[in-house]
């Protein structure tokens, strides 16, 4: 079989800034009817490049040259990340990424916030009960999207799953790519910046930095979000699931439009909201887990999001 390389020149920029350039550079190809596009994501991927803001390939010829040994043409595409439960059944850390619900907190403005009102006190409990015996049973009302929290498809299409549908495993100890973005020079999150990774089965987690403001007003104005091309390429990736520690992961400053809502949960792909302390996870190696309760014909709901570690 004839091998093919692609010669170019290339810029590379950089969402945090800098950038790279390239002449005459030569890449492998796993065939020759690679475009454009393709021959970029190889190129990432083969320097192992990280944070990718933007890859423009000019004076791009495809010959029939015997390959070199570029690195990421020949990977088979398996999920990355270590296991997090090492031998003998020990646990690595656990980390919380979610927040606290508390009545009063507002978490989206012009959602309601949850109010939280006693049913039977611990008082008057001891009617009901041996002495010496209370329980308190309280009401909580919230809405769906109330801290951090999970969209299934029903909460965009109406005919999409709903949360009692959700397979665990999809859900439970995910491979967490996390990609930490806090020094980005813009709001919007581009397709580049997972090109060097593998993401097949994993929950890639964007750490913005965005989750300092919550619960502030700040936290409702510039926040970032996925752009619609990071969202297709995270669906043709395919990721189990998408996490941000922002307000949303779509832009709610540019009218009504929610791309990557739309396309994320039509392909099938869970979104967790408004986590946080992202920045206590390594890049890789992580296990992420986000789990709402089973309820029938409803989208969205709160959840536990937390990571456990690899074993050190």
């Amino acid at each position: 079989m004839t091998d093919h390389r692609a010669r170019f020149d290339a810029e590379i920029d950089f969402v945090n800034g800098g950038g790279l350039r390239a002449e005459g550079f030569r890449l492998d190809l796993p065939s020759a009817d690679l475009d454009e596009a393709a021959i970029a994501e190889l190129l990432v991927r083969h320097l192992g490049l990280a944070l990718v803001g933007r890859v423009a390939l000019t004076n791009l010829e495809i010959v029939e040259e015997a390959h070199r040994g570029s690195r990421g043409v020949a990977e088979a595409g398996a999920v990355g990340g270590a296991a997090s439960r090492a031998a003998g059944g020990r646990r690595g850390e656990l980390v919380d990424l979610s927040h606290a619900i508390r009545a009063g907190l507002v978490t989206y403005p012009g959602i309601p916030a949850p109010t939280i009102t006693p049913h039977l006190t611990r008082e008057a409990s001891r009617e009901h009960y041996a002495p010496g015996t209370e329980f308190a049973i309280d009401l909580i009302t919230l809405a769906g999207n109330t801290g951090t929290y999970l969209d299934s498809p029903y909460h965009r299409y109406a005919e999409g799953g709903d949360l009692a549908s959700l397979p665990l495993e999809t859900l439970v100890g995910l491979p967490a790519e996390v990609f930490h973005l806090t020094d980005a020079a813009g709001r919007g999150i581009p397709a580049e910046v997972f090109f060097d990774r593998d993401l097949a089965g994993t929950a890639a987690l964007l750490h913005t930095g965005w989750s300092r403001h919550f619960g502030a007003p700040e936290y409702a104005h510039g926040s970032p979000f996925l752009t619609e091309a990071g969202a297709r390429h995270l669906v043709e990736a395919g990721v189990a699931l998408v996490g941000i520690d922002a307000l949303n992961i779509d832009d709610t400053e540019s009218g009504g439009t929610r791309p990557a809502h739309s396309i994320l949960l039509a392909a099938g792909v869970h979104v967790v909201e408004h986590l946080t302390a992202l920045d206590r996870l390594p890049a890789r190696g992580a296990r992420f887990t986000a789990v709402p309760p089973r309820v029938e014909h409803f989208g969205t709901f709160p959840v536990r999001a937390f990571a456990e570690l690899p074993v050190q």
